[in-house]
């Protein structure tokens, strides 16, 4: 059973099986996987106490890190269906997560390493002192002021054109 994909149902399964095997209460929701995750490996869903799981974390590193990632989803499930602490900073999630040997972070997907930020595109400028502020998005001057001195700014493309 080491496939590199399987299917909602056959998830479910595995989901409802650690739950009982690692928590000893039974998953009572809906496990699903979910494509379009990014840059987490799953996430749980405090109103419908759904779980949803990255494919591609399945694909990239096989079944051992995804069963570490539901160990993790489900710390959240059964703690916040208990009503204890099921943040990721609450002692009660930290104490059942080492217990259960789940993981704390997903390992980062092949190719996410290599996006770059981007760059700085647009200047502000401030009027009177000069101060420069550097943002990678355009945005309104008339709504900010000059955090050093207080007096407007002006917007500027990098190329130095207005």
């Amino acid at each position: 059973m080491e496939s590199k994909s399987m299917s909602n149902e056959e998830l479910q399964e595995w989901v409802e099986h650690i739950s009982l095997e690692s928590f000893g209460v039974p998953f009572k929701h809906q496990a699903r996987f979910n494509a379009r995750l990014s840059s987490t490996g799953g996430r749980y869903f405090m109103k419908s106490h759904h779980i949803e799981i990255n494919p591609h974390q399945l694909a990239a590193f096989g079944r051992s890190e995804v069963e570490k990632i539901i160990k993790h989803e489900l710390c959240h499930y059964h703690l916040h269906l208990r009503g204890m602490g099921h943040r990721h900073r609450d002692a009660d999630f930290k104490a059942w997560l080492t217990r259960v040997e789940g993981s704390r972070h997903c390992q980062t997907l092949p190719g996410r390493l290599e996006r770059k930020p981007r760059p700085y595109r647009y200047k502000l400028v401030c009027v009177s002192c000069g101060q420069e502020y550097l943002r990678k998005r355009k945005m309104n001057p008339q709504h900010y002021r000059c955090g050093k001195c207080g007096s407007k700014l002006r917007l500027l493309a990098l190329d130095g054109t207005p």
